[in-house]
């Protein structure tokens, strides 16, 4: 049983707790949001994972998993702290530390032993080496700084984090090592490895791992393009590709464009990073611009379609960037909503989990509805952003019957286009071909 104090209660920090705590480890969540500390000490889980909510209730339930405001006292016996801080994009792509600096500063006058100091938050190539020097101008005991980044998919971060693939863990201190050893030995009890290195290795493996993965989704998006130009089919394209152990099935799934709070700031980051160093991305480069011009996808389909797009009415399905979250970073969906308000349309929308988020965003611009079908009502055709699990198998007669007109454009390609092409509906999606009412 180790003493961990995990600052921040963020979708990262706040998975990091839990877990640690239902491994049987005493944690402490701090949070300088007193409103969102005393939510979560009543039960309340700030942010929707599924699962989470199990692990929390019980943890809590247990007296493994507390949370503070108190900085001071939450570290005081803690040999473990991780810095879960948020690390949002500047104006310029940079990655904004200052929050990860400002909390490494007070550490340095609080520590009164010796401490393991772990960046789990998403950080540039160097970080490390910054939150040391913040903590050392202050502090007057030992300590050491390790880099561990997450590797956690929104909608999955349990289980990636119950049974991670590998746990990344960056340090020269042998000392760090033994502690971290112990710490992860539960969750690798399957084989999987922990993989040391370096800080600096460390911090560069997961941004690139990221940019890896918006690069094969942003690929796939050009191979969609161009299956519609030339009459291919995407689908059997993609399973032809995925089949090759090399290349992999996953990640291949074409559509409207990544979103969510890793990908578009890691990718941001790591170009930045290069800037910096007189280094060129050239592929990434491309990656943002490709991706930028995908989220609008839908929204050159329908002026294809319609030409002006002025008093137009749209149903919209999904708002989360992904299924299974309610996260709303990036979210093309987003994008979408902003270029039909631009070209004097209107917009309904529904998602299961990410109203309430959105709402704040757009207030009275757009309508929401609790039911994915109150959405259809006199509409002029239904777009589809998200692929939640609840649109794979709509009421299609229900569907006809609302819009204005049978015509779907689907970001996600939800739909077989066999059974599409005997249901009546004008059927356009990404990289395949469209099928006429």
């Amino acid at each position: 049983m180790k003493n961990i104090a995990v600052i921040g209660s963020g979708y990262v920090g706040l998975v990091t707790g839990t877990c640690f705590a239902e491994n049987g480890n005493q944690v402490i969540c701090v949070d300088i949001d007193e409103a969102k500390v005393n939510k979560m000490k009543s039960g309340v889980v700030p942010i929707y994972e599924p699962h989470l909510d199990v692990l929390f209730e019980r943890n809590i339930k247990q007296g493994r998993l507390t949370f503070s405001t108190d900085l001071a006292a939450s570290i005081k016996d803690a040999e473990i702290i991780f810095l879960a801080l948020p690390t949002p994009p500047g104006e310029d792509g940079s990655a904004d530390l200052s929050y990860v600096l400002s909390v490494a500063d007070q550490l340095g006058k609080l520590i009164t032993d010796y401490k393991v100091i772990i960046d789990k938050s998403t950080v540039p190539v160097g970080t490390a080496d910054k939150v040391h020097a913040a903590v050392a101008a202050n502090a007057t005991v030992d300590f050491d700084i390790v880099s561990n980044p997450e590797f956690l998919r929104e909608g999955f971060a349990v289980d990636d984090f119950m049974k991670p693939d590998r746990v990344v863990i960056g340090t020269n201190s042998d000392k760090a090592r033994a502690v971290l050893t112990e710490l992860y030995k539960p969750f690798v009890r399957q084989g999987n490895p922990i993989l040391f290195m370096d800080e600096k290795s460390a911090e560069l493996t997961k941004y690139a791992a990221n940019a890896f993965l918006a690069t094969k989704i942003t690929f796939m998006n050009e191979i969609a393009n161009f299956c519609e130009k030339v009459g291919a089919d995407v689908d059997a394209v993609r399973i032809g590709i995925g089949s090759d152990t090399r290349i992999g099935k996953r990640f291949l799934f074409p559509g409207i464009g990544y979103g969510g709070s890793c990908f578009p700031k890691d990718v941001q980051a790591l170009v930045k990073s290069g800037n910096e160093v007189d280094y060129k991305f050239q592929i990434i480069d491309a990656v943002l611009k490709v991706n930028n011009q995908q989220k609008l996808r839908l929204i050159e389909k329908l002026e294809n379609h319609y030409g002006n797009l002025k008093d137009k009415s749209f149903a919209l399905w999904g708002l989360a960037f992904k299924p299974d979250t309610d996260d709303i970073r990036e979210a093309p969906a987003l994008f979408i909503i902003d270029a039909l308000l631009a070209a004097g349309a209107t917009v309904t929308a529904f998602d299961p989990e990410a109203m309430e988020n959105v709402k704040g965003i757009y207030d009275n611009k757009i309508e929401f509805v609790e039911n994915q079908y109150d959405a259809l009502d006199n509409k002029d055709a239904l777009l589809i952003a998200t692929e939640w699990n609840a649109f794979r198998n709509p009421d299609f007669n229900k569907i006809k019957e609302k819009l204005n007109a049978p015509k779907i454009f689907d970001g996600r390609n939800l739909f077989d286009l066999k059974e599409m092409k005997g249901k009546g509906f004008y059927y356009e999606s990404i990289g395949r071909e469209t099928i006429l009412a």
